[in-house]
């Protein structure tokens, strides 16, 4: 039986995004981005709901992203989850679930209004869709 493992998001930055290389040479960023759901309560009043999603990008879209796009800044997402366990420096195990982006459209302009859009796909320099072709992360905390 087939399987889907897509994820689509759109929201605003939760900081600005962390460019890091890895050992050979790969670039990846990391930002966090908000979405925020919008709902009456049983009362009637207005009631929101934010989630935070930890995003990675490689390659030229995660230099692209680390250039172009700062906290506030409204895009959308489209990737994989993917979850990853490792120990951190006092041994203790962690846990972590995160969206590998595969394309990011960058919405509004610069400071996050009026309009226009950059697009910025994976390409075909992204990593492998499995864990073999990412490193891992660092030993001291979450990898970012």
């Amino acid at each position: 039986m087939a399987s889907v493992n897509k994820v689509i998001l759109i929201g605003n930055l939760g900081r600005d995004p962390e460019l890091r290389y890895t050992q050979g040479g790969q670039a990846v960023a990391n930002f966090t981005l908000a979405t925020t759901e919008r709902f009456p309560t049983k009362e009637g009043e207005r009631q929101e709901r934010t989630e935070w999603h930890r995003i990675v990008v490689w390659a030229r879209t995660a230099e692209l992203c680390a250039q172009y796009l700062s906290k506030g800044r409204s895009v959308y997402v489209e990737g994989r989850l993917q979850t990853r366990e490792w120990e951190d420096r006092d041994g203790q195990k962690r846990r972590t679930t995160e969206i590998v982006a595969q394309s990011v459209q960058f919405l509004g302009g610069r400071d996050g209004g009026g309009s226009g859009a950059r697009s910025a796909g994976a390409g075909p320099d992204a990593p492998p869709s499995d864990d073999e072709g990412a490193p891992p992360p660092p030993a001291d905390d979450i990898p970012f």
